[in-house]
């Protein structure tokens, strides 16, 4: 089966009809839309209607379900709902991700490559692609709508990626509603993407006869996300720390003349020693968990020495097995031993007919976690259970991360 079966299979009638339609797959008047329960038998019967057309509208076909099979997520159903939100698309009354994403691939393609951005940047949120930087509280304003502002950031992009000026290039400007799982708050974001033209590949590919070798012109994104209220920015792009200081930079420099430098908002530290005691991991019905372990944790000694300890099977915990072989020598009572990492298994109960599954979570000194690794409602939720547990120290406050420049 091609991989967008179960794309199929989820997508309602109505609009699947309609989107092949509009790619010139026109199914006869007695076909069956919901043989079988919607199930092998529907995705055959497509997959024969596809198999009718010619072979390059046929790929194109098979190509654009494949690719809204990839979106249809959880990042890619809350990116779909913060770039419609933003852009006021109305979603009500659609039958879940497949539905919106393929009433957009018939009414507002473009679309669709914003949700793709978007989701792309949920995954990437808090990863090593990616900084936030806090600007000053000091109300003057940002020219995120100034178009001489725009063309100059746009410009300098090129320059910051090393690139000969005469690359193409494009921005795609909007908005978008961050929702916050936890509380419901929403935030309105502008973001931006820039699209820039890439040194150019060599590459093996059919021609007309036989093989031949033709350049594709690849594309770079960078991608930010504002919050003027709350004075944020985002930059997700590649190059490490020092690239993003520099879109940072171009940014202050079109966008916020006026204010002081923002400073990065430094990752929040994990807090391990709460660990060497076994912890009271508390929960709450709202919270839907069976139960949380400690399933391994990593100690470092001060002459170098390094230990891993992991849980096996369910007969005792993590600490019982560390007292009954190490008893008073257990790392975690010897002096010279730290905690310098900890896995934690969050095993949910099973909701709305799905299984009950285990989030791990990794935590490691000083303040890495594998949380950015989750959707965002899961990163929500992870985090509050992390503070809850003191695991995570306090963020720090806007006057905190100016004490320094002031």
């Amino acid at each position: 089966m091609a991989s967008f079966s179960g794309f199929i299979r989820k997508s309602p009638s109505a609009r699947l009809r309609a989107f092949l339609a509009a790619r010139g797959v026109h199914a006869p008047d007695d076909f069956d839309w919901i043989s079988e329960g919607r199930g092998t038998a529907l995705v055959r019967s497509i997959e024969a209607l596809l198999e009718e057309l010619p072979e390059a509208q046929q790929d194109a076909v098979k190509a654009e379900l494949e690719f809204l099979s990839a979106l249809a997520s959880e990042n890619g159903r809350q990116a779909a709902e913060q770039v419609c939100t933003g852009q006021l698309i109305e979603l009500e009354g659609l039958e879940g991700v497949e539905d919106v994403l393929l009433m957009l691939a018939i009414e507002q393609p473009r679309m669709v490559d914003r949700v793709q951005v978007q989701a792309s940047l949920l995954h990437r949120n808090g990863g090593k692609q990616w900084s936030r930087f806090q600007f000053p509280d000091d109300g003057k304003p940002w020219a995120l709508d100034s178009q001489t502002a725009r063309d100059g950031f746009l410009a300098e992009t090129v320059n910051i990626l090393n690139l000969p000026m005469h690359r193409r290039r494009e921005a795609d400007w909007f908005h978008s509603i961050r929702i916050d799982p936890a509380t419901g708050e929403q935030s309105k974001l502008t973001q931006a993407t820039i699209y820039v033209e890439d040194r150019a590949e060599s590459e093996l590919a059919f021609g007309a006869t036989s093989l031949e070798r033709q350049t594709v012109q690849k594309v770079l994104e960078v991608g930010i996300a504002c919050d003027p209220e709350e004075r944020i920015v985002e930059i997700c792009a590649k190059g490490g720390t020092k690239v993003r200081d520099q879109y940072l930079q171009s940014f202050s420099k079109h966008f916020a003349p006026q204010s002081k430098p923002p400073v990065e908002v430094p990752r929040r530290d994990v807090q391990l020693a709460i660990l060497r005691q076994k912890p009271e991991l508390t929960t709450v019905p709202a919270d839907g968990i069976e139960t949380v372990e400690v399933s391994s944790l990593s100690f470092r000694s001060s002459d170098g020495g390094f230990l891993l300890v992991e849980k096996r099977g369910d007969e005792e915990t993590l600490y019982q097995f560390l007292a009954r072989n190490f008893s008073g020598n257990s790392p975690l009572h010897a002096g010279g031993w730290q905690i310098v990492a900890a896995t934690l298994r969050i095993f949910l109960e099973p909701r709305e007919g799905k299984k009950g599954r285990a989030l791990t979570v990794t935590l490691k000194t000083p303040n890495t976690t594998s949380v950015p690794n989750k959707t965002e409602a899961e990163r929500q939720f992870v985090y509050g259970l992390l503070e809850r547990w003191n695991l995570l120290a306090p963020p720090p406050s806007v006057a905190k991360l100016f004490e320094v420049i002031d």
